[in-house]
């Protein structure tokens, strides 16, 4: 009887704890200041709910809204542990896209999730953080694939913005792809990785004809991802010790990839960016790694090339990958502060 008692007692014991770490609250860290915001929230937006990171030092500073990539991948879990910096200068906005992270719900149907959903969420979601923070404009800043969303938004609606920033910036996705693979392949022939040099030829006819990507896991084996830091690990920590999420966030977070990202990038692989957008009526900049070869920094610069806007400029990290904002965290900070000072001179 004891030990059917104990064996009762150990069974609720990790039932109620695997419940605990499923849906413990979560939040984000205050921060010190009589007019500092730390908040985590969920918003409606173009009738889905849509989850909203904002942290900043003075609730009147200038606003960042940025837009994460993947397609899926949010950077709420981790990116707190980089952006100390600009907390002190700036108003920061993070936000998981519809069907992403938090922001993706079991019982909501994303078979018919698009670019221009996302486009229409994200001038929603400004529309909001304007008359939250009574500020007619705010800076906007695209990661890898939220650059293929933020640069359509900039174009649409360019007064709902002072200046739109490309980070990791997606361009002509075959030139892209193709840099990406010669560049792996000539990575893998100098490490004597014949097998790799062969599977990445197998390839070459499909990624050519725009059908596919160069190999993520080889891009990430050979620096083409992230040389100064370890984006998965930052993903893993996070996942285990963020207040912002909880497991169940995590499993979210892994579902909507399954459900939404092959959509996407099929579309953006359809839907050429350099096609849809060819000027921009704001200052406008790239910031790209100069080992970037996720979003290749010279299909992005030919791209720039191309494109008008009263103001641009094209800015390469030397050290940096895919996540110069973050592998050169101090020198980014330093960079965009001191770009926002000349705007607003």
């Amino acid at each position: 009887m004891k030990s059917k008692r104990k064996l009762t007692i150990f069974f609720i014991s990790i039932t109620l704890f695997i419940l605990l770490i499923l849906l413990f609250p979560t939040w984000t860290p205050n921060i010190n200041g009589e007019n500092s915001i730390a908040i985590l929230e969920s918003i409606e937006i173009n009738g889905t709910e849509l989850e909203v990171m904002m942290r900043g030092v003075d609730r009147n500073n200038s606003i960042i809204i940025f837009v994460h990539g993947g397609p899926g991948c949010s950077e709420i879990p981790y990116v707190r542990k980089y952006q100390d910096l600009l907390e002190e200068h700036f108003t920061i906005v993070h936000y998981d896209q519809r069907g992403s992270g938090k922001s993706f719900h079991f019982f909501e149907d994303y078979s018919n999730i698009t670019t221009d959903k996302h486009v229409d969420d994200l001038l929603a979601l400004t529309e909001y953080v304007k008359k939250e923070f009574s500020q007619e404009k705010v800076i906007l800043i695209g990661h890898s694939f939220g650059t293929y969303i933020g640069l359509q938004a900039a174009s649409k609606n360019p007064e709902n913005y002072a200046a739109y920033i490309g980070i990791g910036q997606v361009s002509n996705n075959t030139n892209s792809e193709m840099d990406s693979l010669e560049y792996t392949i000539r990575q893998a022939q100098q490490a004597g990785n014949l097998k790799d040099v062969d599977q990445l030829e197998f390839l070459r006819d499909s990624i050519k004809k725009g059908e596919s990507f160069t190999p993520r896991n080889m891009v990430r084996k050979y620096g083409g991802a992230g040389r100064l830091i370890n984006d998965n690990m930052d993903y893993f920590i996070g996942f285990l010790t963020s207040p912002e999420y909880n497991l169940l966030d995590v499993v979210r977070y892994f579902k909507g990839i399954s459900a939404t990202q092959e959509i996407l990038q099929d579309e953006m692989k359809e839907n050429d960016i350099t096609k849809i957008v060819d000027s921009l009526d704001i200052p406008l900049y790239f910031v790209m790694g100069k080992y970037d070869y996720m979003t290749s920094t010279n299909a992005a610069k030919a791209y720039y090339d191309n494109l008008d806007a009263p103001n641009k400029d094209f800015v390469v990290f030397e050290y940096s990958a895919h996540y110069p904002q973050f592998e050169e965290e101090t020198l980014f900070a330093d960079w965009l502060i001191k770009t926002w000072k000349g705007l607003e001179l």
